[in-house]
């Protein structure tokens, strides 16, 4: 083996790595983004719950208890009302994730020396966040209790309790984990699926010098783009079914709510991940390129889209970053559909998000277009 030779060899192959400046990109920045990203976003801790409060006693014990809840690391309180059905309806919409119900006699039982029970509703379509606000909860009650105990008897040695905080888990009692995942991976294996196929649409033609062709006819972008995207809506669509009967028959999971509406808003999100993966397609020269853009962007869709980790937990500009993210919303829509058999009138905002990155997706893929078939 000669030395010489090695190294000649090495020297072209720097030379091929320089020219693909995609690659390179790729092989400097991908890692420290991936790092910075994933190591606030990989957080299995629960903090900052959004709990909505119905006080209906207001007084001064209601607020001193609503306090308690305000000054935990654990909990941030969304909204005040004194209606419980309102309060419920914000875990409806997906506004809260946890309720404090406070009865209309809360401060006379506790003035009389009776035992007051408030209740505790907690969205169970995640069920690791809501056993750890079950915990939390129960836990900042017998706090609370122990300092009424203090103030009234002057005595910490007083354990008897003043409150009683029970806990009503919604949609998914049992806690079961293939509830909250099942939907999760159905909206994953769509958004994966489409645009791994999609993202190698131009690219192909690219290399096959089909491109020219398409450049030399009176399509337009927008009618290239379209009708690239019909058959892999078809092919989407196709699996969207297939995942949906699967997981009724394999897992048990039960769409509650419309399936039509469902349908609507899955076909909305699948028009979204075609034209991400077309749009892949329109900056990468080669499938190699097109492969490598394809997982930089799944794979952080996987972390922060709040399919394994609780996004609650994430510092404010991952989870800005989030929010961009259309399989973000889609899981939202997923699971509220499927687990708690809400209607489009609890999905309107995050519907509305939805549909906002789409456009602009959409909108960016037919400029690149556009700026290649000039």
């Amino acid at each position: 083996m000669k030395i010489k030779r090695v190294l000649s060899v090495t020297k072209k192959e720097f030379i091929h790595i320089k020219r693909d400046k995609p690659s390179v990109i790729m092989a400097i920045i991908a890692p420290v983004i991936m790092l910075l990203v994933f190591g606030f976003a990989v957080s299995t801790d629960v903090n900052n719950v959004r709990m909505a409060i119905s006080d209906q006693s207001n007084s001064a014990e209601s607020r001193n208890l609503i306090q308690s809840f305000e000054n935990s690391y654990y909990f941030e309180v969304y909204n005040l009302t004194d209606n419980p059905e309102k309060a419920e309806e914000m875990i409806d919409k997906g506004e809260a994730k946890a309720a404090l119900i406070i009865p209309p006699d809360f401060a006379k039982e506790i003035r009389r020396g009776q035992k007051s029970t408030v209740q505790i509703l907690i969205d169970g379509s995640d069920p690791s966040v809501a056993r750890t606000a079950a915990a939390y909860a129960a836990m900042i009650s017998n706090s609370f209790n122990i300092k009424l105990n203090n103030v009234r008897y002057k005595n910490p040695s007083v354990q008897s309790a003043a409150i009683e905080a029970r806990s009503l888990v919604l949609y998914n009692p049992t806690l079961e984990s293939s509830k909250f995942n099942v939907p999760g991976i159905v909206g994953l294996i769509l958004q994966n699926i489409t645009i791994i196929l999609t993202a190698f649409a131009m690219v192909r033609e690219r290399e096959r010098g089909t491109i020219e062709q398409l450049i030399m006819t009176p399509v337009t972008s927008l009618e290239l783009v379209i009708g690239k995207l019909i058959p892999y809506v078809i092919i989407g669509m196709y699996d969207f079914t297939i995942v949906l009967i699967l997981s009724y028959i394999l897992f048990g999971v039960v769409i509650k709510g419309s399936v039509l509406l469902l349908t609507i808003l899955g076909l909305v999100f699948l028009i979204g991940a075609l034209s991400m993966g077309m749009l892949i397609s329109t900056f990468a020269k080669t499938q190699l390129q097109a492969m490598q853009a394809s997982i930089l962007f799944l794979l952080p869709s996987v972390l922060l889209s709040g399919f394994m980790f609780p996004r609650e937990a994430m510092p404010k500009f991952v989870y800005a970053i989030s929010t961009l993210m259309p399989i973000t919303h889609f899981l939202i829509i997923l699971r509220g559909i499927i687990l708690k058999g809400v209607g489009i009138e609890y999905l309107i905002s995050t519907t509305a998000a939805l549909l906002a990155i789409i456009v602009i997706i959409i909108a960016v893929t037919v400029n690149k277009f556009t700026k290649k078939l000039d």
